[in-house]
């Protein structure tokens, strides 16, 4: 199915598509060469430890803030960990610097409220430097501190009446940038009075494919429907304060597209999209009504891994899968590892196994879709700070997460993927460091694993192995385990039943029976 799909969206590639800008072109440049950078901002990144920006960062740059102007909406490709982030944070921040009115000008989306919270904390540390404030709309948040922190209420005065009608239209906001959820994004434009997108400039729609992928209450035609006819052209682009001269930026001057908006006002509304994995099909790419779009990716290839990336496979017994597992975690020495499964279902009952592996020199804790919000949150604190050395997880991790350290990543169930594998394995090999991802194979599995390679022309992954006295040694401590797992299953199992029970019990009682409403 993936392989027709591929082969269907290479044939109806859309034709500026075809002859992209080659991020690879670009080298790093030194905070003091990039042309017309903020004095404020320069600061801000030095804080943040920059000392230059990444490629994908000067590419985009340059279509921004240099001599590009924004003129273009942005399709960015680019392998994880290579700074998207800060490639579309810095110049929207530097752009929206440049005219002091507080009001709702740049919109980010993103698919998960952990990406979103590690997003705004970018968004955090630059925009302030330049006098912008930054808001965060994510579900699992109470909406009324969110509503509090997005929207200026006015302040009444005591013994006048007012009517709530006169506060629904032009409260003003009391932010610059919004950083959100689509759910939640959706919750504000229907329910929240005074919040607007009328004077958007800018989107972000980041990890694009899947938010094209799934519909999220129609929030993409929703968006574009509410900034469609903001055509008075009142907020300035990057060429009203550039310099004849942007010093050593290279230009890449590209063919075939008429630029045409010199001197003229902007009615339209700014779009930089992003992933690691773009997609290439055009109905899903038409939903974002992109204008005279810039294809930017790295090299030529569609897929593409971290440049210090190197994986391994580690044939095993299937039914000795876990011991596997754990004599490729004590090899690897208690780094810090993040290890990938199928499900939500596969990450618990694997987590749970391995804990009940007696005197593990490191700690491993669950990451997944089951898990309330705040646990999460506690977990991924925990992880980043080093008190967790080893996270089990599902896909729920694969998107952007940017976790400084990761050394290793293992599949424990192999991606079925390109996609997913390149998403796993970017957790890892970050921000030009090394990394390492294992990948668990059977037999069944090698040939199709080899082929999933291939289409990210990766055709080196040799074999590694672990001490099969490791395996044998650990083999009556698996037995027990797995007797301790069985009795856990069994008994979340009836606690789910039990609490089932009580809920049908409740809505009997107060005329709302689950299966009714």
């Amino acid at each position: 199915m993936e392989e027709q799909k591929e082969k269907q969206e290479k044939v109806l590639v859309l034709p500026w598509m075809r002859s992209p800008v080659d991020v690879s072109l670009f080298e790093e440049c030194p905070l003091s060469l990039v042309p017309c950078l903020d004095p404020r901002l320069k600061v801000a990144l030095q804080n943040m430890g920059f000392a230059s920006l990444f490629p994908v960062q000067v590419a985009v740059w340059q279509e921004t803030i240099g001599p590009g102007s924004f003129e273009r909406d942005l399709c960015v490709n680019s392998p994880t960990g290579s700074g998207k982030t800060l490639a579309y944070a810095l110049p929207i921040v530097q752009a929206l610097s440049t005219r002091a009115v507080k009001c709702l000008r740049a919109l980010v989306v993103l698919p998960t409220r952990d990406l979103a919270l590690q997003v705004k904390e970018i968004f955090s540390v630059i925009a302030p430097a330049v006098g912008l404030s930054v808001g965060l709309a994510v579900g699992q948040s109470s909406i009324a501190d969110e509503i509090s922190e997005l929207v200026k209420r006015p302040k009444l005065e005591a013994g006048i009446c007012y009517d709530p009608e006169d506060f629904s239209l032009g409260l003003p906001s009391s932010v610059d940038i919004l950083v959100a959820t689509p759910g939640r994004l959706m919750d504000h434009i229907n329910s929240t009075k005074g919040f607007t997108l009328e004077h958007l400039c800018y989107l972000v729609v980041d990890e694009t494919d899947r938010l094209l992928r799934e519909a999220y209450q129609s929030w993409l035609p929703t968006v574009l429907h509410l900034t469609r006819f903001n055509d008075e052209g009142f907020f300035p682009r990057a060429h009203t304060f550039l310099p004849s001269s942007l010093g050593s930026l290279k230009t890449i001057r590209r063919s075939g597209v008429e630029r045409g908006f010199k001197g003229k006002p902007y009615p339209r509304l700014v779009k930089i999209v992003l992933s690691a994995t773009l997609t290439q099909d055009p109905s899903k790419l038409s939903q974002l009504a992109l204008h005279h779009p810039l294809f930017l990716t790295t090299g030529k290839r569609r897929y593409q891994l971290p440049e210090k990336l190197e994986s391994y496979k580690l044939m095993c017994e299937t039914k000795l899968k876990p011991l596997y597992l754990v004599a490729l975690l004590q090899k690897l020495g208690g780094e810090k590892c993040i290890v990938f499964t199928s499900s939500v279902e596969s990450t618990h009952r694997l987590c749970t196994l391995l804990n009940f592996f007696d005197d593990l020199p490191f700690i491993i804790k669950e990451y997944s879709g089951l898990q309330r919000q705040s646990v999460r949150s506690k977990t991924l604190k925990g992880f980043r700070e080093g008190q967790i050395q080893v996270l089990v997880s599902s896909d729920a991790m694969t998107r952007g997460m940017d976790v400084e350290g990761v050394k290793y990543v293992i599949n424990y169930d192999m991606p079925v993927y390109i996609k997913t594998y390149i998403h796993r394995a970017g957790r890892t090999a970050r921000a030009g460091q090394a990394g390492r991802c294992f990948t668990l194979l059977s037999k069944d599995e090698a040939k199709h694993f080899k082929k999933l390679l291939q289409k990210a022309d990766n055709n080196s992954c040799p074999g590694y192995a672990v001490p099969s006295s490791s395996i044998e040694s650990m083999h009556s401590i698996y037995t027990s385990a797995l007797e301790k797992l069985k009795e856990t299953v069994e008994m979340e199992a009836y606690q789910k039943r039990k609490m089932g029970f009580k809920s049908s019990r409740v809505g009997k009682r107060s005329g709302t029976h689950p299966s009714k409403e």
